[in-house]
């Protein structure tokens, strides 16, 4: 199971470009052991650490997870 406050802390830290190289590497993994991104796409940013692309698809992953927990939170106190 995702550490989703884990993931809120180093999906801000990569989209307010603060993140340490090794914070990059931990949420790029966090994204793939979850399924979240393809072997591909983790694959590219190992290859390519520097590449805007790669990341800025993983922080929209990131958010859109993060929006799904929280849906899920209020779907489920409202019950």
């Amino acid at each position: 199971m995702i550490d989703y406050k884990r993931l809120e802390y180093l999906n801000r830290k990569v989209k307010n470009e603060t993140a340490s190289s090794s914070e990059k590497d931990e949420y790029m993994l966090l994204l793939y052991q979850n399924k979240s991104i393809t072997k591909s796409q983790y694959d590219k940013y190992l290859s390519d650490k520097s590449s805007d692309n790669v990341l800025g698809a993983a922080i929209t992953i990131g958010g859109i997870l993060l929006l799904g927990y929280i849906i899920d939170k209020l779907a489920n106190k409202s019950n």
